[in-house]
């Protein structure tokens, strides 16, 4: 076991609800509230790593900001959130932020997604520490049930089975199939012991599902789309039912939208009932100055291509805003036409405003249909294409 699951929690203490401002930072924009819905979620899934020193310091997400976030957030309609143990105490902060707003948003107006499997000490499958894992989360997250729980980051405990780890992989779902082992007599093979800790895993969170009833809905996240479909056909022949949900992060990007040829075959061959794409920036690559944490591409001219981006972003946005905006518009877009929830990292109230107004700028106002914004998509993407790393994966960080 590598993560002591009964330890005591760090307290994040919150003062009492009238002391926390409520001001016209705290109100949305009426006219940019969500309505859009895709299998139950909202169109946009507040990504709650954010409420860890991965993405902030310890002032930030101590105090008083994580619940005007998450309450603003509600207000919006944005009203799943997205967390993990790994997330240091991301969980913490999050489930004391919705406990305190319990009056206002009532467990029944929204939907927690957590996962098991991995944590900042390692990883751990095994049957019971996955029972162990939920059970402390329930606690964390003040709750009596879990809408939602993946097993996270699959690709590193399962048998990844790709034929190459870098590059575009859609050759998986055609000429390359059974080097992927995606072929149709492959669909219940069991390359390694890897592939049964996967399954064990998967069968006791399908238990909490269906005999305990502390979680709503199962599924597996990480990152290589090849190993994600391969995995979730494979859970669907072995253990006799499919997955609910499975999520792909960087995969619906401006740099990289293979998730929407992979989609498909996910629903039809898996038969997973719902696809969910995440970080939208990649993993912040489409950002001017991306975190330290960012896994670095294998590619070092992909470097180049990002910085001839962010310049030309500038032509149309001199704060250097330009290319993240761009990809998040592009990543909305994308995401409202095949009807897939997009997972957004948000950190505080001025983040859930901006995010909304995006949003709306693609939804109300069809901003992804003018000639102006198809134009800049082109000439950023023919970036990444020239310097052949567009729809390219890397290995998983």
């Amino acid at each position: 076991m590598v993560c002591h699951f009964d330890a005591p929690d760090i307290a994040y203490p919150l003062p009492p609800p009238e002391e926390i401002p409520d001001n016209d930072a705290d109100k949305p924009d009426a006219a940019c509230k969500l309505t859009k819905t895709f299998g139950g979620f909202p169109a946009i899934i507040f990504g709650a790593a954010s409420f860890s020193q991965r993405y902030n310091n310890v002032d930030q997400f101590s105090g008083v900001t994580p619940l005007r976030a998450t309450r603003l957030a509600l207000r919006y309609g944005i009203n799943a959130f997205d967390t993990a143990p790994y997330y240091e105490d991301s969980e913490i902060i999050l489930g004391n932020a919705l406990h305190t707003l319990e009056h206002e948003f009532p467990r029944a107006s929204y939907t927690l997604i957590t996962k098991v499997g991995r944590y900042p000490t390692g990883f751990d499958y095994t049957p019971e520490s996955i029972e162990s894992s939920v059970l402390r989360s329930l606690r964390r997250l003040h709750t009596t049930y879990l809408d939602v729980v993946y097993l996270h980051d699959v690709e590193f405990i399962a048998d990844e089975k790709l034929s190459k780890r870098d590059g575009n992989h859609v050759t998986a779902l055609a000429g390359e199939r059974q080097q992927y082992g995606l072929d149709a007599d492959q669909e219940d093979e069991v390359y390694t012991d890897k592939d049964h800790k996967v399954l064990a895993a998967v069968k006791k969170l399908f238990e909490l599902r269906d005999d305990r009833g502390v979680i709503k809905r199962v599924g597996i996240s990480g990152y290589p789309l090849p190993t994600l479909l391969r995995l979730a056909i494979l859970i669907q022949k072995r253990l006799g039912k499919p997955l609910d949900l499975v999520m792909s992060y960087c995969h619906l990007t401006l740099q990289n939208s293979t998730l929407e040829q992979f989609k498909p075959a996910l629903e039809s061959r898996a038969g997973v009932k719902q696809v969910i794409s995440a970080s939208p920036l990649s993993m912040g690559l489409l950002r001017p100055q991306p975190p330290k944490w960012a896994p670095a591409p294998p590619w070092p001219w992909i470097k180049d291509a990002v910085t001839g981006a962010v310049q030309l972003g500038k032509e149309w946005d001199a704060s250097g805003a330009g290319l993240p905006d761009l990809a998040l518009q592009y990543a909305f877009a994308r995401a409202r036409e095949i009807g897939m929830p997009t997972v957004v990292g948000l950190s505080n109230p001025e983040e859930v405003h901006a995010s909304t107004k995006v949003w709306h700028e693609v939804d109300a106002e069809g901003s992804a249909e003018k000639e102006e914004w198809v134009s800049r998509v082109m000439r950023t993407q023919d970036l990444f294409r020239d310097a052949q790393v567009l729809d390219c994966s890397w290995a998983s960080p």
